[in-house]
């Protein structure tokens, strides 16, 4: 039983530096290994890279392929029974992958796991990309246990039991390699962002769970690629959330709920415009066209409607986080 821990790398060696030597003495076992997949790099990643770390295998890509399209590349390449998705600023604790690894030998329905994501600023909170495992509400909008759009939480061990979810943080996320092929890996249609939610919940309708591992846990530094205020990344987030409700939900409820969607988007244009940020007002309204243009390309899934809805709040999480004038903790939604 093999483990390939893969990062993408783009221009990333200082992250490099300061976390692959923690990665490297907290992976133990003899059949896990670490791949670098390197997504055209112009810094010198790959030199420090082979003269530093000459046991870590290196994959270089002949350009910037994006998250979907690297990791799609890189993992072709990769043999091993699991694939550990690692961004390349992530740093792991003592027993971290020993925990994933049991709790997926011990659970053969589980076809992706992820660990608790902190923040490695500020250790004792929740990371906002992924926290104590992904959730998303019927409009497309993902919220995490912890973290609710932008109220994180403290951990104070309230998520600490293992659960089912919707999607597993593309900053850590462990799937089985069959299943990743069978899928045909992220999409690379969204480039980066939300391409781990859609991949999660292909995963789901073709019958597999997804859960959150909390007795593992990593921190995450966050906006190594895109700062989270980045109106690119704000841009590719509504595109994507779009691109995957299109693909993904059942044909019967997709005119109401894309229809639905539409309004909220248009709000939250205009809040953006009144409130003079500009460029989120055009990324959203950018967003919206670009999905118009890319729908009729989309590979609509194929897989049975009745998949595990495990982890979908089938109310609004806009709504409910406005009227807690944002306070809304997890703990507080009914599924």
């Amino acid at each position: 039983m093999d483990v390939a821990i893969v990062i993408l790398n783009w221009n990333g060696r200082s992250l490099m530096e300061r976390f692959v030597p923690v990665l490297k003495k907290n992976i133990p076992r003899d059949n896990c290994f670490i791949v670098v997949a390197d997504n055209a790099s112009t810094d010198d990643s790959l030199p420090w890279l082979q003269a530093n770390h000459p046991d870590i295998e290196v994959i270089a890509l002949e350009e910037n392929f994006g998250f979907a399209g690297g990791y799609n590349r890189a993992l072709r390449l990769i043999e091993a029974d699991y694939y550990v998705l690692l961004n390349s600023d992530v740093e792991v604790s003592p027993g971290w992958l020993d925990t994933l690894i049991a709790f997926m030998e011990d659970n053969p329905d589980a076809g992706v796991c992820q660990p608790k994501i902190r923040s490695l600023s500020n250790r004792d909170f929740f990371e906002y990309a992924g926290a104590a495992g992904g959730y998303i509400d019927r409009f497309g909008y993902p919220f995490c246990r912890g973290r609710i759009l932008s109220n994180i939480e403290k951990d104070e061990g309230q998520y600490d039991e293992e659960q089912q979810c919707f999607w597993a943080s593309g900053a850590c996320m462990m799937v089985r390699s069959d299943l990743y092929h069978y899928l045909g890996g992220l999409d690379e249609l969204f480039f980066a962002h939300m391409e781990e939610v859609d991949f999660c919940w292909r995963a789901k309708l073709a019958g597999h769970q997804v859960w959150a591992v909390p007795q593992a846990v990593v921190y995450h530094l966050g906006g190594a690629s895109l700062d989270n205020a980045s109106p690119r990344k704000l841009y590719l987030n509504y595109r994507n959330s779009l691109l995957m409700l299109q693909k993904n939900l059942p044909v019967s409820e997709r005119s109401h709920i894309m229809r639905t969607r539409g309004v909220l988007d248009f709000c939250s244009s205009v809040v953006y415009l009144l409130s003079g940020r500009w460029s989120y007002f055009k990324a959203v309204r950018r967003a919206r066209r670009d999905f118009r243009k890319l729908k009729d390309h989309i590979e609509v899934s194929s897989f049975s409607e009745d998949g595990n809805d495990m982890g979908l709040f089938y109310g609004s999480i806009i709504f409910r986080y406005l009227r807690s004038f944002g306070r809304l903790t997890f703990d507080r939604l009914k599924f």
